[in-house]
């Protein structure tokens, strides 16, 4: 999950245009903004869940940053409603597929208990 993150989150930088063109337009300020601070928290709880010491917070956190963010993925299916067939199939893909990294955010966070400290915790 902390690769996950991470990759996404330095996408945020390397490539921001196509998050910027899916930030809610209801947001206030600049879509780049809210891309940099999405990239930012992405890279903040990737850390905290590769951490055993943090891990139970980051999952906690993966969970409502993979939340936070499905109003953009929703706006990326409507704006795409009307593109080719591959973009279509891409967008609306990954709306159902938000539960389950909520579910294994939820997951992390359950079995980074007792053994988080020594890394017994859940696989990231």
């Amino acid at each position: 999950m902390s690769g996950l993150l991470a990759g996404s989150g330095a996408l945020h930088f390397a490539v921001p245009g196509p998050f910027d063109a899916i930030v809610p337009k209801l947001l206030p300020g600049s879509p780049r903004n809210w891309t940099k601070a999405s990239g930012v928290a992405e890279l903040a709880v990737a850390v905290a869940v590769a951490v055993p010491a943090t891990r139970r917070l980051g999952g906690l956190a993966a969970a409502g940053l993979f939340t936070a963010v499905f109003p953009a993925n929703v706006k990326m299916a409507y704006d795409w409603r009307d593109a080719s067939r591959l973009k279509q199939a891409v967008a609306f893909g990954r709306l159902p597929f938000q539960a389950p990294l909520i579910g294994w955010a939820l997951a992390v966070r359950s079995g980074a208990g007792a053994g988080a400290a020594d890394g017994a915790g859940a696989k990231q």
